[in-house]
């Protein structure tokens, strides 16, 4: 087993993508997300993402995101670093977000393409640019054409790679032959933004994930991390294996949010997993099937 060079980690290496606790009646419970983003570092996070798509951004309001923010970061105490996703297909409100993400505290910034319009790739880019020049953080690109109807073409990443402050990008296209050829050619850091893919990532030289499933075990992504730094990658590789079952029950059905609120209800760490329209509860059948992987894996 031979010791390799770590890449750079300019945002941490396991980051999770954090829910936002509601209360029953819908409001954000802010000591439920302080109790939550403590609990996601002690079991080894050292990035917690905010108002991202588990986050349920779309329907959450650029007041609560800074509260958010502000009472989160007040929780982690400097423990972890702290981002913000900053995405709308509206690039004025996009701006506005990043603005008021950087005033709330955001140490780093998480910026999509806009969904749902298609712009061309030319409007792609103005449109992450616009977010970028209004505040002074790195920032991440996050392409996930699944969700936002509009591929990053590598063209359009390597101008955005031209910015300063641009240092790496979360990949969820499924794609990871392109994301190899683009972490080389743009000298960008990667992040996983796949649970199922993250050891194929990091084997390839990723420099951490951002991740859903650390909602439930984020030591597990921690541990495969320093398997991969130190060389073991049969090591990393089993853990991917005993992870299999819990991101498939977690991610298999693409209701990330829905099934981490489910899971962190059942091992008793929020006190309810209410969501804001369009999503809703878990059926009893899904509950059950999770539960019985939780349990097996020994997270219950």
């Amino acid at each position: 087993m031979t010791q390799s060079t770590p890449p750079p980690r300019s945002f941490g290496s396991v980051g999770v993508a954090m829910i936002t606790p509601f209360t029953p009646e819908g409001e954000i419970d802010v000591p439920a997300a302080q109790s939550l983003a403590v609990s996601l570092v002690d079991d080894g996070a050292d990035l917690i993402l905010l108002a991202g798509t588990t986050g349920e951004a779309p329907t959450t309001h650029l007041p609560e995101k800074q509260t958010l923010l502000r009472e989160v970061k007040d929780a982690l105490a400097g423990r972890a670093m702290l981002m913000a996703g900053a995405g709308s297909n509206d690039t004025a409100h996009a701006v506005r977000i990043g603005v008021g993400s950087q005033a709330a505290g955001a140490e780093g910034l998480l910026i999509n393409a806009p969904y749902y319009n298609r712009p061309s790739q030319e409007g792609v880019y103005q449109h992450i640019m616009a977010v970028v020049e209004a505040t002074d953080l790195p920032v991440m690109i996050y392409d996930i054409p699944g969700r936002t109807g509009v591929r990053i073409l590598d063209d359009t990443l390597s101008r955005l790679a031209e910015h300063p402050r641009v240092l790496a990008v979360k990949d969820a296209t499924g794609d990871v032959e392109q994301g190899f050829r683009r972490m080389e050619a743009t000298g960008l850091e990667y992040y996983s933004g796949d649970d199922g893919l993250n050891f194929a990532w990091l084997a390839h030289g990723a420099s951490g994930v951002i991740s859903v499933v650390a909602h439930a075990d984020a030591h597990s992504w921690r541990e495969m991390i320093t398997e991969v730094d130190e060389g073991d990658l049969a090591g990393a590789r089993a853990v991917a294996q005993r992870m299999r079952p819990l991101v498939g029950a977690i991610m298999g059905g693409g209701q990330g949010a829905v099934m981490a609120k489910e899971a962190l209800l059942l091992q008793g760490r929020i006190p309810s997993a209410a969501l804001r329209l369009p999503l809703v509860r878990a059926s009893a059948e899904e509950v059950e099937a999770l539960s019985a992987v939780l349990a097996a894996s020994g997270l219950l």
